[in-house]
């Protein structure tokens, strides 16, 4: 233990060894002895030099280190000082560096060389990624501090996760591919979170921050190990963001997991975690005397709000998310947060931004944003409230920054609230007594801060973004200029400020004001014809856009030339010929005489070529370094995007295939009404071969259910039949037992009994009959009811109804013929019943015998009369016959039709398209054919041959004509 003493600070005799000397001998203790002590006690003094001698214990130790890790699992003692060694050797962090001196030389004489700051933190991070690199160039090092990690001694478990959190730092990505791949890695570093020691459970959230940083994977798998359910828990057990430290490594972790990632955002979302939110934004009426650490937690609660609803997000996903926000009031939590008092500047800027992007294209958070008013007496509206910020000079530029994107948002994708701000400037609806949005867009477009006057254009010009409805309405905005002379429009007074000559000129001279104002005027005319008529109808406007264009300025003034250049083509594409001296054609000719085109189309790439339009293209939100730098409009970038390419062919047409394509316009929407006719007779046939279905439909129901009416019938004759045969034989049967002696009168009585029996079983068979022909009656009357209903519906159909009504009439008699007969039947069943009991008397009288002789004489003519019925049946079933017959032959006739009407429509459809492709081809064939004209007639004129143009030819052509004309009458 003397050399241990030696090494801890003890004096010992003799010459001291130098510090790397020291480290090989604590090396070879620690490998060479097999007393668990001694290993314990060598370790412990690697790591109290470890910090002093970084790079000799780094380059000497680490793998007895590592081997420790591997053979002294049971001794969690050593494991801590071996983890503390390698965290001290692999860490960057500047309070373990403050101590650091050079390699000592064999001397053993200590050279402190003090470095600069920055080189020393260099070399301290490059020692760091070395030792990294060599501790993780066996992935099995990772996976075994994984393991580590799942120890529970406090002495073991947080030295393992500030080693692994040291590892991430230097080397995240390769790092973070060994954890991901290591079987349950992930899950074992988030039972960290679970921790009941504060300290490891607080490391574990900034070794899980390390761990999520760019990788989506990972950050997936760490949402779906409950993470988000964990995180919102302890903040709110940290007291939201009253809370300290802990409260900002949770949202920053939580950052990590959202940002980006759209398959988190939407597990948070469906996990009804937004509504969460909420509570962390409750405020009270004092908010003065903020902590710097609530400033901190309550801006990242925000950017936490703002990655949910990114414009760079799927438009579903945001909408979904906003929808959420305002049904569970975190909107309503964070305007109040707006409107409220004693607000930070930064919480205030941050919390705009985040409303911004709340309501950002959705109308229903847009409509209660416009709601909101602010605790003023009077009380104004918010949007009010905020463009007095925005175009007020002493306010923090970050401030009116984020004061103009607000607005941006509320009038993104929504005309309503377009018009109600345009509206707040027409003649009709000014007050003079209250402060309007379109009053303190005027005052800014008009003040003497640029600043300002850029603000309240972009402001504006947003206002009118596609919508041409509120393009005219701000045609009719006058402006009083001063006392005793008439007003102007808007437009003129905005044209004034770029030409004139005066004050105003002075003021607009600035870059910042013209280009404000030029992107104002791009906006306000590009798709409106009424607009750039307006525009043009003022003398001086030409004129001061082609002087501005042909000049030769210097860099700052590029970006002017290249917005009137826009200004112009926006006039000659939109241009609807109205005004004779600004026509198309006339303006192109001005530019080709005055400008050029090429030196056009060049000016108009400055726009587009400059350094800032490229940094405004990237997102909506206007983030500038400086005030100066605040030239472009992400809106605007886009309408330059989609405007440069048509307004230089524009420019380049020449007037021939300017006509040429007006002609083929004509032709082609001639062709496309005569397609729309044709398209609108195929509905029509449509429409009709439908109907004829459905009456072909109804007629085959109504020909079944015929066809069964015939059916029955049918059958109820035959049954009729059958009855009168076993009535005749049954009446003879009785005739000849009568005639018999009185010996046999017993077994004329059984015969009579068995008789008897049947006739009680034909009665039950007549009564059921009776009853399914009663249900069949109520339903020929339901039949006729709808028949007559369908009757008014055409002729055609009502005649076919007249021919089943008739039908059904005769059906209905022959039903109550048939009852008719039923209670006959009934009858002679009782009399028959009353004359099988005289029979069985022992006395019968002779009176009785020609009694039934009559009777039978009376049965037989039943007979005769149900045998006529009969035949009249037969009659009736062949008429039936005849009418199904009748109406399968107008069904085929339908059927024909319709497929007649189908072929029409087929040749209809190819006809059309035949004769798009007919007229397509001849196109193609005039312009090969005028080309080649073209051509020769060159070849002509550069081998000098005089060659007529077609006007000549023309009038050549006509003259010929009158001359044989004049011929042919002679």
């Amino acid at each position: 233990m003397n050399f241990f003493r030696g090494v801890m600070g003890g004096q010992a005799a003799g010459p001291q060894p130098s510090g790397a000397e020291t480290i090989q001998k604590l090396c070879d203790r620690v490998a060479s002895s097999t007393l668990l002590e001694d290993r314990r006690d060598a370790v412990r003094a690697l790591k109290s030099l470890s910090k002093k001698y970084r790079m000799e214990v780094g380059t000497q130790a680490m793998d007895h280190l590592i081997n420790i890790l591997q053979t002294d699992r049971s001794d969690s003692e050593i494991l801590g000082y071996a983890l503390d060694t390698l965290y001290n050797i692999i860490c960057n962090d500047e309070e373990e560096e403050q101590d650091a001196v050079t390699p000592l030389p064999a001397s053993g004489k200590q050279k402190n060389v003090s470095m600069p700051d920055e080189a020393a933190q260099k070399q301290a991070d490059d020692l760091g990624a070395q030792f990294t690199d060599q501790f993780i160039q066996d992935p099995e090092h990772v996976t075994l501090l994984l393991t580590l990690l799942e120890e529970f001694d406090f002495h073991v478990r947080w030295p393992g996760v500030k080693l692994l959190t040291a590892l991430l730092k230097n080397q995240g990505p390769q790092v973070q591919g060994v954890i991901l791949v290591s079987p349950m890695g992930v899950s074992r570093l988030m039972d960290l979170l679970a921790d009941s020691r504060e300290v490891i459970r607080n490391d574990g959230l900034l070794l899980l921050q390390q761990l999520t940083k760019s990788n989506a994977a990972i950050q997936k798998i760490v949402a779906f190990e409950n993470a988000f359910e964990r995180l919102l828990d302890i903040i709110t057990e940290e007291g939201s963001s009253d809370g300290g430290i802990v409260v900002e490594d949770c949202l920053l972790l939580l950052l990590n997991l959202l940002k980006n990632n759209s398959s988190n955002q939407n597990f948070f979302k469906e996990g009804s975690y937004i509504q969460r939110m909420k509570p962390w934004f409750e405020v009270g009426d004092d908010n003065s005397g903020w902590s710097a650490q609530k400033v901190t937690n309550l801006h990242l609660m925000l950017q936490l709000v703002r990655v949910m609803v990114s414009p760079v997000n799927s438009p579903g996903a945001t909408a979904s998310c906003q929808k959420s926000m305002y049904q569970c009031g975190l909107l309503q939590q964070l305007c109040t947060i707006l409107m409220a008092t004693g607000v930070p500047a930064d919480i205030l800027t941050e919390t705009i931004n985040t409303v911004s992007e709340v309501i950002r294209g959705s109308q229903v958070n847009q409509d209660y944003f416009a709601s909101v008013n602010a605790p003023s007496n009077p009380p104004r509206p918010a949007i009010v409230v905020l463009l007095m910020s925005m175009v007020n000079e002493r306010q923090p530029f970050v401030l009116r920054c984020a004061v103009l994107y607000c607005f941006q948002c509320f009038l993104y994708k929504n005309q309503k609230g377009q018009g109600e701000i345009v509206a707040t400037l027409l003649p009709s609806t000014i007050d003079a007594n209250s402060i309007s949005a379109g009053q303190l867009l005027c005052g800014g477009l008009f003040s003497a801060d640029s600043l300002s006057n850029w603000c309240a254009a972009v402001a504006l010009a947003h206002a009118l973004q596609d919508n041409l409805t509120q393009k005219e309405q701000l045609l009719r905005v006058q402006l009083a200029t001063s006392l005793g002379k008439p007003p102007v429009s808007l437009l003129q007074q905005c044209t004034n400020i770029l030409s004139q000559g005066d004050k105003i000129v002075r003021r607009g001279s600035k870059v910042q004001t013209r280009v404000g104002l030029l992107m104002l005027l791009c906006t306000w005319i590009s798709n409106c014809p009424i607009a750039v008529t307006h525009f043009l109808h003022n003398q001086e406007n030409v004129p001061f856009l082609t002087a501005q264009i042909s000049e030769n300025l210097g860099e700052d003034e590029r970006l002017v030339q290249g917005l009137c250049a826009l200004l112009l083509g926006i006039c000659i594409y939109y241009n609807d010929n109205s005004l004779e001296n600004y026509t198309k054609e006339k303006l192109k000719q001005l530019i080709e005489k005055r400008i050029g085109k090429e030196n056009f189309v060049e000016k108009l790439g400055f726009i587009t070529k400059h350094e800032l339009y490229s940094r405004a293209a990237q997102k909506p939100q206007p983030v500038f370094p400086s005030p100066e730098q605040m030239l472009f409009d992400h809106e605007f970038t886009k309408l330059v995007k989609e405007l440069e390419g048509v307004i230089t062919k524009a420019v380049h047409k020449s007037s021939e295939e300017e006509k040429k394509e007006e002609e083929v316009k004509k032709t082609l929407e001639q062709h496309d009404n005569i397609v729309t006719q044709y398209k609108e007779l195929i509905r029509e046939q449509d429409a009709q071969i439908q109907e004829l279905k459905e009456q072909v439909a109804s007629m085959t129901t109504q020909n079944e259910q015929m066809q069964n009416t015939v059916t029955q019938q049918l059958s109820q004759i035959q049954q009729h039949k059958d009855q009168y045969n076993i009535l005749k034989l049954k009446l003879g049967k009785d005739n000849q037992s009568q005639s018999n002696s009185q010996g046999e009168s017993s077994q004329v009585n059984g015969l009579q009994t068995e008789e008897l029996t049947q006739l009680r079983e034909e009665v039950e068979e007549l009564r059921k009959q009776h009853s399914l022909l009663q249900t069949q009656l109520s339903d020929k009357d339901a039949l006729i009811n709808t028949l007559q209903s369908e009757k008014a519906e055409g002729s055609a159909a009502g005649s076919d109804n007249t021919e089943l009504l008739k039908e059904l009439e005769a059906l209905r008699s022959q039903v109550q013929s048939q009852s008719a007969e039923i209670t006959q039947m009934k009858t002679e069943r009782q009399e028959l019943l009353r004359r099988a009991e005289a029979g069985s008397s022992d006395a019968v009288s002779s009176s009785d015998g020609s009694s039934d002789a009559a009777k039978i004489t009376e049965v037989e003519s039943r007979l005769a009369a149900q045998t006529t019925e009969t035949e009249k049946l037969k009659e009736e079933a062949k008429s039936l016959s005849q009418s199904r017959a009748e109406l399968e032959q107008q069904l085929a006739s339908a059927n024909s039709t319709v497929a007649i009407l189908q072929t029409e429509k087929t040749k209809l459809q190819t006809e059309v398209q035949e004769s798009k492709k007919e007229q397509d081809d001849l196109l193609m064939l005039l312009a090969d054919q005028d080309q080649k004209i073209h051509s020769l007639k060159q070849r002509l004129k550069d081998l000098g041959e005089t060659v007529d143009d077609e006007d000549d030819l023309d009038a050549r052509d006509q003259t010929d004509d009158d001359y044989e004309e004049d011929e042919d009458e002679d």
